[in-house]
């Protein structure tokens, strides 16, 4: 057996100084996430022109109708190509995090969270039921939606684009394996948030690869959207007003 790497033992007025050590790296790093989430917020918005068009449960819906009547919308891109059983079983991770509680948080700061994959809806109702999901899913099979925003990568539809790098940038990262024809249409997981103003839709920010990760938490998710977590506290001011308490009733 494997002898673990254990932290060295010492004593607690040592543990408490380290520990205050790592506590001034820790607000240091928690500014500078504020500020990140600041520039987030102030990124411009880009109007959506497309009428795309989903398969949901309950039939055809457009891209302003996942909104439910709420200001914002997180739309998680789940990797199921048409032609697979199951869905990816990384994305299912991140849907099997999803609670009533977290999505009940979003509403009430007027965010709805959506789960859109490229297989058809009858596959997606199928596995949902398998998991045993009560978020609903919805299919952008037969649309534009996951080649426009590059979680489909298929070069005979849409120049290959990942993580807002072209094929030069991507050949000298290292990841080649994208731009091979023979394996395309190829899936890859990201998120992207859409502001509704009045009857029209805005895309305000999409995040991939590791940019997912900042998942797990209602703020987690509000920090990816334009409006934010709505505190009085965040900048720009004028985007919220809510006590900065974690309180979503």
């Amino acid at each position: 057996m494997t002898e673990l790497n254990l932290p060295t033992i010492v004593s607690r007025d040592e543990w408490e100084a380290a520990r205050r050590e790592l506590l001034r790296s820790e607000k240091e790093a928690l500014r500078a996430k504020d500020a990140l989430n600041t520039r987030r917020r102030e990124l411009p918005m880009v109007r959506v022109e497309k009428d795309y068009r989903f398969e949901g449960p309950d039939g055809p819906v457009r891209l302003i109708d996942l909104f439910d009547g709420q200001q914002q919308l997180v739309v998680q891109h789940f990797m199921f190509h048409p032609d697979w059983e199951d869905g990816c079983s990384s994305c299912t991770a991140g849907v099997d995090e999803l609670s009533d509680g977290l999505l009940r948080h979003l509403r009430a700061r007027s965010t709805v969270y959506a789960v859109v994959a490229r297989a058809p809806i009858a596959k997606l109702e199928k596995y949902r039921a398998k998991r045993g999901w009560t978020i609903p899913m919805y299919s952008s099979y037969g649309s534009d939606f996951n080649y426009d925003f590059h979680v489909t990568i298929d070069e005979s539809v849409t120049p290959v684009q990942f993580n807002y790098r072209g094929p030069a940038e991507l050949r000298e990262a290292g990841f080649e394996w994208l731009l091979d024809a023979k394996d395309q249409p190829m899936e890859q997981p990201g998120m992207s948030c859409f502001l509704r103003v009045g009857d029209e839709v805005f895309h305000t920010y999409s995040t991939f690869a590791r940019g997912s990760e900042q998942l797990g938490g209602s703020y987690g998710v509000l920090d990816m959207t334009a409006l934010g977590r709505q505190e009085e506290w965040e900048r720009p001011e004028g985007r919220g007003g809510k006590a900065a308490v974690p309180d979503f009733s």
